[in-house]
């Protein structure tokens, strides 16, 4: 009976330390490592959600986006009620909360950033200096994919112009 109960617990170590126990890093350790490694941007003091980008159109498939120089207000409200569904939970209009607040971001940001971080926020925090750098300000926590299309995207970034 001891022999069983040994192996069993030997078995059972063996199990919680194979499966990692705790001893990886996690996905903000790694990039908060990586920040340290890769050299910053001249404003690094600055906080990324402060922090002016205007010429970086980020990671992903949106290259180019013309704005008009007329608000579409049909397009608003589809953005405004996207918003409202898919990212007012993490998101708030005047506030910082656990991501940042969209006001003002399209001085802060190009529009063809928004929309590739809307269309793939992995892809961004993977690839690009500045998502990274929200992501550690915002203590890991990463925007949630919601398989926007492109329309959708280009809604949000509609009404975030009126912000």
């Amino acid at each position: 009976m001891n022999r069983v109960l040994s192996i069993t617990l030997i078995v059972a170590l063996f199990i919680i330390t194979a499966c990692g126990g705790g001893g990886g890093q996690s996905k903000i350790d790694q990039i908060k490592e990586q920040s340290k490694i890769e050299p910053a941007n001249s404003e690094s003091n600055v906080p990324a959600s402060e922090r002016i980008t205007l010429d970086n159109k980020g990671v992903g498939r949106i290259k180019n986006v013309t704005l008009s120089e007329t608000i579409d207000q049909e397009m608003v409200e589809r953005g405004l009620a996207l918003f409202n569904t898919n990212c007012s939970a993490c998101h708030k209009i005047d506030k910082r909360f656990i991501g940042p607040s969209p006001k003002g971001i399209m001085s802060r940001r190009s529009p063809e950033w928004i929309m590739n971080m809307i269309l793939d926020p992995q892809l961004m925090v993977e690839q690009d200096r500045c998502a990274k750098d929200l992501l550690v300000e915002f203590n890991g926590a990463a925007m949630a994919n919601q398989n926007m299309t492109e329309e959708q995207a280009r809604d949000i970034l509609e009404y975030f112009r009126t912000l």
